[in-house]
């Protein structure tokens, strides 16, 4: 199973996710770096992911949508903060108004990913993702945000065993 553990932790108004993959840090980071990977994984199984900007440096932005299975699209947006390929990843995120421009009325957290090289060439990867308050970390958590991150990491292991995206 790709997502080893879920913590969350109302005081310190962070949400952490623990996982590991099969596969060595520099190809789990492409996950990350390749926009049309990023596309087969970032969002949950029935809400795939189309990215429409992926400029991955400090200053960049990624820009994406989500489409539901009726077709309903929900755009979101992350700004890169700092970038240490390959195990490094920091940047905040948020929703996008019909217009595209970041939603104020919605809820932001900031994310940093690290990947570490484990002895037997597998990869852990830590997300933990913090709040500004706990009220936006209460509607994020009720919004579903613990269940799709562990539906969208979870389609992590099957790109990665797909051998023509290993370039």
């Amino acid at each position: 199973m790709t997502v080893m553990n879920v913590s969350k932790d109302t005081e310190g108004l962070t949400m952490t996710i623990t996982c590991e993959f099969a596969a060595g840090v520099d190809r789990v980071w492409q996950v990350w770096a390749d926009p049309s990977q990023l596309e087969r994984w970032w969002g949950p199984p029935t809400h795939p992911a189309t990215v429409t900007e992926h400029e991955l440096v400090p200053g960049g932005r990624v820009d994406y949508h989500m489409t539901g299975p009726e077709g309903e699209r929900y755009p979101g947006w992350w700004r890169i903060i700092a970038v240490e390929a390959p195990r490094r990843l920091e940047f905040k995120d948020g929703f996008t108004s019909e217009v595209g421009e970041p939603d104020d009325d919605m809820p932001t957290s900031a994310t940093e990913v690290t990947l570490e090289a484990l002895e037997d060439g597998r990869t852990r990867m830590n997300l933990v993702s913090t709040f500004p308050t706990r009220a936006a970390m209460e509607q994020m958590l009720e919004m579903g945000v613990e269940e799709g991150i562990r539906g969208a990491l979870g389609q992590i292991d099957g790109l990665l065993a797909n051998a023509t995206l290993h370039a």
